[in-house]
């Protein structure tokens, strides 16, 4: 079937050609077949707006057919995503293993060959990733020849493949963005890591060190989707953010004052409008689900609402400043409603006998749904005071229910929420790994919270001694 469906694209790609002279007119094709698929459906995006949903045949393969293309990123999406880069009269093909998603991720087809440059580079940089805290310790002119390491044999690559294969202008301006930005992203961690610890001050900086950030473009829209670069700027905006409060508190990214500098600077720096309302938007957004001083969130929302230009996206971050306020300590969580193992309808006070934590998970992530219940398992060996209660995100009652009997969880301590768009906006579930204490009295103790996070045992210890 794999080389039946690229023969066609390859044929379809070649009559396309011929038909059309001008280039942008030209039909483009993407192929594949999805292995372990977790929806029945993928998603093609251009910075954040949904192109076209295309569904699995009964062989998990898809064909989509773009009459009209602009070269430039994309993104593909089954749960999780990944980008890629088209130009017109592509025939591009994937395979894709949900299992081991951006490993597995395979192209071949008119096309391919850019495609997996960009993916060599980005496997390459989540191997390094991984070694990055090693570096942290070094001195300044130590970490920079690790980078510089790393951004030559990036650029290694990038020139033998010039050399053996055709491209156009705006892609060698990506692939080269992408060497440059995850080595700046690699310079701006080490600065917000140590300067955060305070271990650099005075530290011999080589004098070249920050002198990339004279070349960054500030309004590339043709990047505002590209994780290097979007990444970068964010991370480049926490380091100058802190340079306005260093001489009286530490590095912060989660509290107001760091995120109320953060989004100023971000305002007085970035060129594009449509660049600078996404960062602003992600980054108040952020603040309002895991930020400290929960009751400076009308102030974000204020400040967002002078920068942004769009009048609903003002609506949105009102209601949801409003949804984060009701999950601050001391508040009763919302009341939902829950459908039990029996189809019962309970709402959520009536189940609660004692401190409870709350944890959510889906059917989708087989691997998340057992680590996040083992985990909860021992947590609740541990501290016999507390229920632990999952909730389950999912619509499909029947699968719910199978899942939780086949898997051998207490039923008695498992639901489903009766109407996941309400419960989500309620709870403002933004995180697989999100967790709710509260107590018997359904009086939040932390309404953001996380099984796996380091202080978690020590936060369940001291909330047995809160009276609400």
């Amino acid at each position: 079937m794999i080389r039946s469906l690229l023969v066609i694209l390859y044929c379809i790609a070649f009559i396309s050609c011929d038909q059309n002279e001008n280039r942008s007119s030209e039909v483009t094709w993407i192929g594949g077949e999805i292995v372990n698929p977790k929806l029945d459906y993928v998603i093609f995006s251009k910075d954040n707006k949904v192109l076209d949903t295309v569904y699995l045949g009964d062989d998990n393969f898809f064909l989509y057919k773009a009459d009209s293309i602009t070269d430039g990123l994309y993104s593909f999406r089954h749960y999780e995503y990944q980008i890629i880069y088209l130009e017109p009269g592509d025939s591009l093909m994937m395979r894709v293993n949900t299992v081991d998603f951006d490993e597995s991720l395979a192209f071949s087809g008119k096309g391919a060959e850019r495609n997996t440059l960009l993916m060599d580079f980005f496997l390459m940089n989540e191997e390094e990733t991984k070694q990055l805290p090693m570096f942290y310790s070094l001195e300044p002119k130590e970490f920079q020849k690790k980078i510089d390491s790393f951004t030559k044999a990036r650029t290694a690559m990038y020139n033998e493949f010039i050399v053996k294969n055709s491209l156009d202008k705006n892609f060698q301006e990506i692939a080269k963005a992408n060497i440059n930005y995850d080595g700046y992203i690699k310079k701006e961690l080490y600065t917000s890591v140590n300067l955060g610890k305070n271990t650099v001050a005075g530290k011999d900086f080589p004098d070249d060190f920050y002198d990339y950030r004279e070349e960054v473009d500030f309004g590339n829209t043709g990047l505002r989707s590209y994780f290097p670069y979007y990444r970068f700027l964010n991370l480049y905006f926490d380091n100058l953010a802190y340079e306005k409060y260093k001489d009286y508190s530490d590095f912060d990214r989660y509290s107001f004052v760091h995120n109320w500098n953060k989004v100023k600077i971000m305002d007085s720096i970035i060129t594009s409008d449509s660049l600078k309302i996404r960062l602003v938007r992600g980054n108040v957004i952020n603040y309002l689900l895991r930020g400290k001083d929960a009751e400076r969130g009308p102030d974000m929302v204020e400040l967002f609402s002078h920068i942004n230009l769009y009048p609903a996206c003002n609506i949105e971050m009102q209601e949801l400043a409003e949804s984060a306020m009701m999950l601050t300590p001391g508040k009763e969580i919302p009341n939902v409603l829950l459908l039990n193992a029996d189809n019962i309808v309970k709402d959520l006070h009536s189940i609660l006998r004692k401190n409870t934590v709350l944890f959510f998970w889906s059917s989708q992530s087989i691997s998340h749904f057992r680590n996040i219940h083992a985990k909860a398992a021992e947590l609740s060996a541990k501290y016999p005071e507390y229920d632990f209660i999952g909730i389950n995100t999912d619509t499909h009652f029947k699968k719910w229910r199978n899942v939780v009997t086949q898997s051998g969880y207490d039923k008695t301590k498992e639901y489903q929420f009766d109407n996941i768009d309400h419960a989500e906006q309620k709870l403002v579930i933004n995180s697989a790994n999100k967790a709710i204490v509260i107590n018997s009295k359904g009086i939040i103790l932390n309404g953001n919270t996380s099984l796996f996070n380091m202080n978690i045992e020590a936060s369940l210890l001291g909330y047995l001694n809160r009276a609400y």
